[in-house]
């Protein structure tokens, strides 16, 4: 039993050696994994809790607009000036079917903010609006 080492007998040795290569995929495949959930987060909030709350999974194809406790609008996870705010709802609107839009406002945000956020959203069309709260935990620990 012998092995060809490629030396004078046999000639040069063409197979590829993919060990490196997937060790180098894997790194990347954990990389992506642990940073992919910290980019899709957005807007750090407080929300309101509320006993009454239905659970609905959120997806990509939703447009949230976002109020934080110093009174900065947000929408899909980039800052808005005020003074845009109608103009980008609609370029954020613009050929999606469902004009749903989910309104993530702070606890500590003002009343009078929130209200001027619908106030663009009717101005614009928009009817429906969803306020997104957080779920009362109960003393059963529901």
């Amino acid at each position: 039993m012998s092995m060809n080492v490629g030396g004078a007998s046999g000639g040069v040795k063409a197979d590829i050696n993919v060990t490196p290569l997937v060790d180098v995929m894997l790194v990347l495949l954990i990389i992506v994994m642990l940073v992919a959930p910290l980019v899709q987060q957005g807007v750090s909030l407080t929300l309101p809790i509320a006993a009454n709350t239905s659970d609905h999974p959120e997806t990509s194809d939703q447009t949230t607009l976002a109020v934080t406790a110093d009174s900065r609008f947000w929408i899909n996870g980039s800052e808005v000036p005020e003074a845009q705010l109608r103009q980008r709802i609609e370029d954020a609107l613009e050929g999606k079917k469902q004009r749903l839009i989910l309104i993530k406002a702070d606890q500590e945000a003002p009343y009078g903010e929130v209200m001027k956020a619908m106030d663009e959203l009717r101005a614009v069309g928009i009817e429906d609006m969803a306020l997104i709260t957080d779920l009362r935990k109960t003393a059963g620990g529901e």
